[in-house]
């Protein structure tokens, strides 16, 4: 530990004789990183997860241009970096950070991947690009898959259950509004470029295990996960809903815990205006209470971009933690940026911030960090520390070797091929009892109601019995639920076991546990779904 650094505290850097730190306290409290192209952003978005990861916190990060991967090789104490150590007062000190590669192609880390329920209907509405009728259509299909107990696990499930809505599209009418063919077909023909663009590797499984990112070494470093975004940014789209759907899932599994001492995950949203590009104003108002809210699951949120002005007001509001580097201003949208960005330091009589912003040299900044009663410090102006690990990239050796290295690896190498929507059709179709008829309580598709077995277990099983009829839940071994005959059926067995006193505590259980991966993520993704609904 340097000199300048201390408990709990992040050094990033200084101005004059004072040291600028990131308080981890307070580093839930989210954060930007802007400036120009050329100023530093990256360099200074390193030393944030070094930090970070000296702390034991996790760090996740796209890795846009490549230049980040450097943060697992141990650094070399060039001139600049070792004279530039001195004068902020401490030695450097070469150093190499814990780190895990990702890929949604698997080509340069381990693969990424994501089921289709998991991604919901409205960020693949998104994703798709999808007008409001046909992302009216898309949520029919997720419903109609829900009542007939079929798994939409990859895009060929996807194509099947849409097929099957539009060979009923009549009848579908009826229930839940008009249903065209021409409109599945808009769908299955934007499904088809997204697969061209790679979809088809990243919605398979095994699916992709949030706590997987949430890892300490032996001397209790947080690791730094880092996702190979280069080719990934040619598809921008892609690229910002898949890290929007990383944020709806830590914000769904994650508990609450107020403000701890330190974040249990930072996560770095590079090129943070892709997100913010022709989102419609719902999403955009959902996206605000997601980064809102999310901060009592322990989670900073922190936006690197460009221009102040890439990130909406109301989204700009919730960062607490500020690193302006330079802006050029040459044209009026130029020196709007600067004026705003300006702004949204708390002033420092003693600088004149907007002026300042356009004189920064690379490696200085304007920085604002909160301080212990979560108040925003005066502007300073700053020069950046070095970072210890290397800057730049790394060699696809090295690369190969921390990922063959890894805690993770055989975990996510080997796709797998379940039963689902499109295999459960096919087998339907070949046997003839294809339907969209939402099946009766206690009967499945194309099957009889089965017969309800005698309650055994005296008193708690006669009682798990008749409710068990009452809400029927009663079902033959193999039968697919929907999620609220599934999340009905738990309950049951909880009043069963427990009548008295631990309904509440054994419900939890059970879905913190067992059923921790169907029945938690579909009542947190339902709350989650009401709040992204638009």
């Amino acid at each position: 530990m340097t000199t300048v650094e201390q408990d709990g505290k992040i050094f990033v850097g200084k101005s004059g004789d004072k040291a600028e730190y990131l308080t981890l306290k307070l580093a839930n409290r989210h954060g930007l990183v802007s400036g120009a192209t050329g100023t530093g952003k990256t360099v200074t978005l390193q030393i944030l997860a070094e930090g970070f990861s000296r702390a034991g916190v996790p760090v996740f990060a796209a890795d846009v241009k490549g230049d980040l991967s450097g943060i697992s090789a141990t650094g070399e104490p060039k001139d600049f970096l070792v004279k530039r150590a001195k004068e902020m007062g401490f030695e450097y000190e070469p150093d190499r950070f814990p780190a895990m590669f990702w890929d949604l192609f698997g080509v340069q880390g381990h693969p990424i991947r994501a089921t289709i329920s998991e991604m919901g209907p409205l960020l693949l509405s998104r994703l798709l690009d999808l007008n409001d009728a046909q992302e009216g259509v898309l949520n029919i299909a997720f419903r109609i898959a829900d009542e007939q107990g079929l798994l939409l696990l990859d895009l060929k499930d996807l194509r099947a259950v849409l097929s099957l809505v539009a060979e009923h599209a009549a009848e579908l009418t009826t229930q839940y509004g008009n249903v065209s063919k021409a409109t599945v077909g808009t769908i299955q023909r934007q499904l088809l470029v997204l697969e061209n663009q790679g979809g088809t590797k990243f919605f398979s499984e095994p699916a992709l295990v949030l706590t997987d990112f949430m890892r300490t070494d032996r001397d209790g470093r947080g690791y730094i996960n880092i996702l190979a975004a280069d080719k990934l940014i040619e598809n921008p789209r892609l690229y910002a809903t898949f890290l929007l759907w990383l944020l709806s899932e830590l914000f769904e599994q994650m508990p609450e815990m107020g403000d701890p001492e330190k974040p249990k995950l930072v996560f770095f949203f590079d090129e943070a205006h892709l997100l913010f590009n022709d989102a419609p104003k719902a999403l955009l108002d959902k996206i605000e209470q997601v980064v809102r809210l999310i901060r009592s699951k322990g989670v900073g949120v922190y936006f690197v971009t460009q221009n102040p002005l890439d990130v909406p007001d109301t989204v700009l509001a919730q960062m607490g933690n500020r690193v302006q580097h330079a802006l050029r201003a040459f044209t009026p949208r130029d020196q709007k940026a600067v004026k705003a960005a300006a702004e949204t330091f708390r002033a420092n009589p003693k600088l004149d911030t907007a002026k300042i912003i356009m004189e920064l040299g690379k490696g200085e900044a304007l920085v604002s960090f909160l301080e212990g009663n979560g108040i925003p410090s005066l502007v300073e102006r700053a020069m950046i520390r070095p970072p210890a690990a290397r800057l730049g990239v790394i060699t696809p050796e090295e690369r190969k070797t921390i990922v063959q290295a890894s805690p993770v690896k055989g975990k996510y190498d080997v796709e797998v091929d379940s039963e689902s929507a499109y295999e459960i059709l096919a087998q339907r179709a070949k046997a003839g009892t294809t339907t969209v008829t939402a099946p009766e309580p206690g009967q499945a598709p194309g099957q009889p109601v089965p017969q309800e077995a005698p309650a055994g277990g005296g008193l708690l099983g006669s009682i798990g019995g008749l409710l068990g009829g009452l809400f029927g839940t009663n079902r033959g071994r193999g039968t697919r639920l929907t999620t609220t005959q599934y999340v009905t059926r738990e309950v049951t067995r909880s009043i069963a076991n427990r009548v008295a006193g631990q309904i509440a505590a054994d419900f939890g259980k059970s879905i913190g546990g067992r059923t921790g991966s169907t029945i938690g993520r579909a009542i947190v993704r339902g709350t989650l779904g009401g709040m992204l609904r638009r």
